[in-house]
């Protein structure tokens, strides 16, 4: 397949991001096929992800398409950033602001 389908994903999530000289892409065929792996900044997690998942989905589903028209299946693999995940960006809120939302 000449890493064509490796090109092709640099090129969409490069795209996406904020900071594509953090993007890296391994490449690693079996014999289950082709799995690329993906890591990124951990800021730019979310553009990847997207609402619900769509846009890895959407990610996943060009891949395959990409595989089937060189006679390879392809599986992403995005790897969490080091450090976890960002859940909010919100200031951080006390204890009593947290039970007053559970409305206990």
């Amino acid at each position: 397949m000449v890493e064509k389908d490796k090109e092709f994903l640099e090129y969409v999530v490069k795209a996406l991001v904020d900071e594509p000289d953090k993007v890296t892409i391994d490449r690693r065929v079996d014999e289950m096929g082709v799995l690329m792996t993906l890591k990124t900044a951990a800021a730019d997690m979310g553009k990847i992800i997207g609402r619900n998942g769509n846009t890895a989905k959407a990610i996943r589903t060009l891949l395959r398409v990409v595989g089937i028209k060189n006679n390879a299946r392809v599986n992403l693999k995005i790897e969490e950033p080091a450090g976890g995940r960002e859940f909010s960006r919100e200031e951080p809120r006390s204890v009593d602001e947290a039970i007053d939302d559970l409305k206990i």
